[in-house]
């Protein structure tokens, strides 16, 4: 997938006036990208759309409208596109209340070395965890984590053949499994390319 330039990027008044309808359009593909795993754990898989949606918001937020300013927000994000032989994606450890976030986040250290996509009769793409910068500490982990899943050409070919995918958690903490959808698989193959 090709990196983002500053070339396919609004400007801050454009991106103003276009926003609603692009953040809506973003919305609706994050959601086809988004795979929850048990009740606290999201995984949103990133791709080119989805991250120039995070650095326009990114540039308007922090009213960043010279060159250099744009070219660090680049990148800083463009990593986060896939490369056309991993999938990336943002974990999400969500707990509404504050205090039992702070008591699992605790108990879930480690968490983000523990998730992995299986293609059906290969062995699991374990999680390469936080290549920019370490999240955890000795105490806890943090609550959002960026993850790259290496795949081999034969994992790759099995799943664009249709093989069934399971995302999964191993940590002891939380044993978690959730089959990926048709439509998600359809969806996610599209980033091999």
């Amino acid at each position: 997938m090709d990196k983002l330039e500053r070339s396919d990027l609004l400007s801050l008044e454009n991106y103003a006036l276009e926003r609603a309808g692009f953040r809506a359009r973003v919305m609706a593909h994050k959601k086809q990208r988004t795979v929850h795993l048990g009740g606290h754990l999201t995984l949103i898989f990133e791709d080119r759309l989805s991250i120039q949606y995070q650095v326009q918001e990114m540039l308007r937020i922090e009213r960043i409208f010279e060159p250099a300013g744009i070219q660090d927000e680049l990148d800083a994000y463009n990593p986060l596109i896939p490369d056309g032989d991993n999938l990336k994606a943002t974990l999400l450890i969500e707990y509404d209340d504050v205090e039992e976030r702070k008591h699992e986040l605790v108990r879930l250290r480690g968490i983000e070395h523990g998730i992995a996509l299986t293609v059906r009769g290969h062995s699991p793409a374990i999680a390469v965890a936080d290549e920019d910068m370490e999240r955890s500490n000795d105490e806890k982990t943090a609550a959002v984590h960026f993850l790259r899943f290496p795949f081999d050409a034969a994992r790759i070919a099995a799943w664009k053949a249709g093989t069934p995918v399971t995302l999964a958690c191993s940590l002891p903490a939380m044993p978690v499994e959730a089959a990926l959808t048709p439509e998600q698989c359809r969806t996610l193959v599209e980033d091999f390319d």
